[in-house]
């Protein structure tokens, strides 16, 4: 089994790609014994997939799975975690306004912790970005019960374990550090920086998942009162 498994969704990415490959080796490959770089194709419509599979024959760290066709984002995450083989998981966008170097920041808080949250400060979003972040983190810490500041942030660390644990459904990429928590396990959040995305746009807008983004909310909460503990006693 490697150490980090870095996982990164990829939808029409075609010039980010390269970058994001160079700045994840430079981040880990002399800080980790051992690493993969786990790439999710999401039915990519441009030059992504021929550039994914050039950069995998180049370099055996690279671990490429292509969907035969558009699933979310969701679906991308789940894959990628259940391809990977490393001890600890890394979560990140292929947009690049996280940095891989951030993933060292999480790092110190394993093993004391399961599931590191990053959260973003001084974003470099969109007015309209950013208030619709923060009243969505609101409502779904409101429905959920949780208290995460920024559920939303693509960095993120966890151990196997937690990773192993999931079985996710559509939208339920959000929600994964109170998933963590409903399956028992120890989460923090730790801040980490955030960059002005420098090449092509992003695929999720702003209101357009607003309603589906709520509906996922309730059911989270809804399991989240449903949670099944108990302790056996000893004869």
């Amino acid at each position: 089994m490697v150490k980090l498994s870095i996982v990164a969704p990829i939808y029409n990415e075609e010039e980010n790609i390269l970058l994001l490959h160079e700045a994840i080796t430079n981040a880990v490959q002399s800080k980790v014994d051992s690493y993969e770089i786990v790439l999710v194709n999401d039915g990519s419509k441009d030059r992504s997939a021929g550039i994914l599979n050039e950069l995998a024959a180049a370099d055996p760290a690279v671990k490429v799975i292509h969907f035969t066709k558009n699933c979310g984002q969701t679906a991308a995450i789940f894959a990628g975690m259940k391809e990977s083989s490393g001890e600890l998981v890394a979560l990140i966008d292929a947009d690049l306004q996280t940095d891989p170097r951030d993933i060292f920041k999480l790092m110190p808080y394993i093993p004391n912790m399961d599931f590191v949250n990053g959260k973003r400060v001084r974003r470099k979003d969109t007015l309209v970005k950013k208030v619709s972040s923060r009243i969505g983190n609101g409502v779904r810490n409101w429905l959920t019960g949780d208290k995460i500041y920024d559920t939303g942030c693509p960095m993120k660390l966890m151990k196997r374990e937690v990773a192993d644990s999931y079985y996710l459904y559509e939208g339920m990429h959000r929600f994964l550090p109170t998933l963590a928590k409903i399956n028992g396990f120890k989460v923090i959040e730790i801040a980490v920086s955030h960059q002005e995305r420098q090449h092509g746009v992003s695929k999720y807008g702003v209101f357009n998942r607003a309603f589906v983004g709520l509906m996922d909310a309730i059911v989270i909460g809804w399991l989240r009162k449903r949670v099944i503990r108990y302790q056996i006693r000893g004869q």
